[in-house]
């Protein structure tokens, strides 16, 4: 969980905006190098607080999809926390070839923000806004703002609605999801030397849009 009071909204979508399925999947197109050799999804959060389930709810979406070939580490059966994140870490770190790290947190931030998904490049910092030291992660950083911070931040996720943490993961994850399948068509028209990538919405099954 992180806060985000005062940090600008560079790179965000609003989860209930029109488009805001396909919009995402444009950030993430440009942020998450689907070509490289390894990609890791690192969903950070706890199932015991309905604010901080963003990352394992998204984790748990992007594992149910038969179709997405990356490793995700974090889902509400096996959620990424405080009390396993720097061992995690240390053992992604032993893998023989370093990994581009995807990582994915709720946050806190000011009230007409809420419901913003937010995509930056650099790592994130898990419990900052409930005043814990634990390490940075990722090479860009995927936050969903989930409630109001500035006082009281525990009880404030801990009381947060469920269905937007829900919404918004499942519009995280889906988007992901998008992002991926876009990419493999943008290679296959590549291939074929087509240029009608733009086209992308009508070959791309109607039913990741809705």
């Amino acid at each position: 969980m992180q806060k985000m009071l005062n940090d600008p909204l560079k790179s965000f979508v609003h989860h209930e905006q029109t488009g805001a399925l396909w919009q995402l999947s444009d950030l993430f197109l440009n942020y998450i190098p689907f070509d490289q050799e390894q990609i890791i999804f690192c969903c950070i959060g706890t199932d015991r607080s309905t604010g901080d389930a963003l990352g394992p709810l998204t984790g748990s979406f992007l594992s149910s999809f038969h179709s997405f070939p990356f490793e995700v580490i974090g889902t509400l059966e096996n959620p990424l926390h405080a009390i396993n994140l720097a061992s995690t870490m240390e053992e992604i770190k032993q893998k023989p070839s370093t990994p581009f790290i995807v990582a994915i947190d709720a946050c806190l931030g000011n009230e007409q923000n809420i419901g913003h998904i937010i995509v930056h490049e650099g790592p994130l910092f898990p419990g900052k806004a409930v005043k814990k030291e634990l390490p940075p992660i990722g090479d860009i950083s995927i936050k969903g703002i989930v409630n109001v911070g500035g006082f009281m931040e525990m009880l404030v996720l801990q009381n947060t609605r469920l269905n937007t943490t829900y919404a918004m993961s499942n519009k995280i994850a889906r988007a992901i999801l998008l992002a991926y399948q876009r990419h493999l068509l943008k290679k296959k028209h590549d291939r074929n030397d087509q240029a009608d990538y733009n086209d992308s919405r009508q070959q791309i099954g109607y039913s990741n849009l809705r």
